[in-house]
C-alpha cells in the first residue's frame, strides 16, 4: 500500500522509553509526527536524527492530550492519520490493513483495531463491524471528514476519544472496528518513571473533571450532576476519614477528586497541572 497516504501522530510527555518500541514497529511505512508536550530540544534532535521519516513538534509545555493531538493532526498533509499512544506496538501488517479497510469503506470517519478490552463485542475474525466508539490508543482518521475539527481541547486528560466518537455519531458518521488489525497496547504508563503520588493526584483530578464535563456537554447539567453526585459524596467522606486517621496520601488523592468535580461543576477550565518531572 502507498505509505504516502498516511501520517502517524504520536503525543508524548517524557515517554522516550515507551516510544522506542512503537517507532520500531512503524519503521518506514508512514510519515511520523511526534508531538512532545514539553520544550525538550534534546529529545527532538535525537528523534529527528534517528528517524528520517519523523518530525518532532515541541509544544513548549504540557498542553494535554487533546491540544497536542490537534497540533499534530493540523500538520498532517496526507489523506489519513493514525493517532497512536506511545505505548503501542503495531503488528507488521497493521498499517496495510488500516489502508485496505479505508479503501473498502470510503465514507468512514474513524477506524479502530480489535482490543482485548472489547470482549462484549461478538464478531467474526476478519469481518469489520460498525460501532459507536473505539479505544483511544489507536485511532485511524479520514481527515477530509473532519475539516480540522478534531479533539475537544477542553479535555486535558481522559474522555477525549469518547467525546470524538460521540460527535462523529451525532453527525451520522461511520465508525468501524476491524478485528484483522492488530495493535498491541501494553497498558503501562505512557510516561517514564515519575512520582506515583503526583501521577495519581493528576489522574484523579482530571478523571473527575472530565467525567462531569463530558456528561454536561452531551446530556446536560442535571444529568451530569446526578451521575457525579455519588462520587462526590464518596470522595467527601473519604477526605474526612483519611484526615481523621492521618493518611495524607489517600486524603490528598480524594481531595483531588473533590476539586476536579467542583471545578468542573462551576464551569472552570481543566487547570490542574502538577509537576510530573
Amino acid at each position: 500500500m502507498d505509505s504516502n497516504e498516511l501520517t502517524v501522530v504520536i503525543v508524548t510527555f517524557n515517554s522516550e522509553l515507551k516510544l522506542a518500541d512503537c517507532l520500531r514497529s512503524i519503521e518506514h511505512k508512514a510519515e511520523i509526527i511526534v508531538v512532545e508536550n514539553s520544550d525538550n530540544k534534546t529529545f527532538k534532535k535525537k528523534l529527528e536524527n534517528q528517524y528520517r521519516n519523523l518530525k518532532c513538534i515541541l509544544t513548549g509545555g504540557n498542553k494535554g492530550y487533546a491540544v497536542a493531538n490537534n497540533i499534530g493532526l493540523k500538520n498532517v498533509k496526507t489523506s489519513y492519520a493514525l493517532v497512536l499512544n506511545p505505548d503501542t506496538i503495531l503488528d507488521k501488517n497493521a498499517i496495510d490493513n488500516f489502508l485496505i479497510t479505508a479503501k473498502k469503506n470510503h465514507n468512514f470517519w474513524l477506524i479502530g483495531p480489535a482490543s482485548d478490552q472489547m470482549n462484549d463485542l461478538k464478531f467474526e475474525a476478519n469481518k469489520i463491524v460498525e460501532v459507536d466508539n473505539i479505544k483511544g490508543f489507536a485511532i485511524f482518521l479520514n481527515l477530509q471528514m473532519f475539516k480540522n475539527e478534531f479533539f475537544d481541547e477542553n479535555f486535558f486528560l481522559y474522555f477525549e476519544e469518547i467525546d470524538l466518537c460521540k460527535r462523529v455519531k451525532k453527525k451520522g458518521g461511520k465508525i468501524y472496528l476491524d478485528p484483522s488489525i492488530k495493535v498491541r497496547h501494553t497498558g503501562a504508563s505512557s510516561v517514564n518513571k515519575i512520582s506515583n503520588i503526583k501521577l495519581e493526584k493528576n489522574r484523579n483530578w482530571h478523571w473527575m473533571w472530565s467525567t462531569f464535563y463530558f456528561h454536561k456537554k452531551h446530556q446536560g447539567f442535571l444529568f451530569a450532576l446526578l451521575k457525579i453526585l455519588p462520587k462526590f459524596i464518596s470522595a467527601f467522606m473519604k477526605v474526612i476519614i483519611y484526615s481523621i486517621i492521618i493518611n495524607k496520601k489517600k486524603r490528598d488523592i480524594y481531595y483531588c477528586r473533590l476539586s476536579g468535580i467542583f471545578n468542573s461543576m462551576i464551569g472552570k477550565k481543566s487547570w490542574y497541572r502538577p509537576s510530573l518531572d
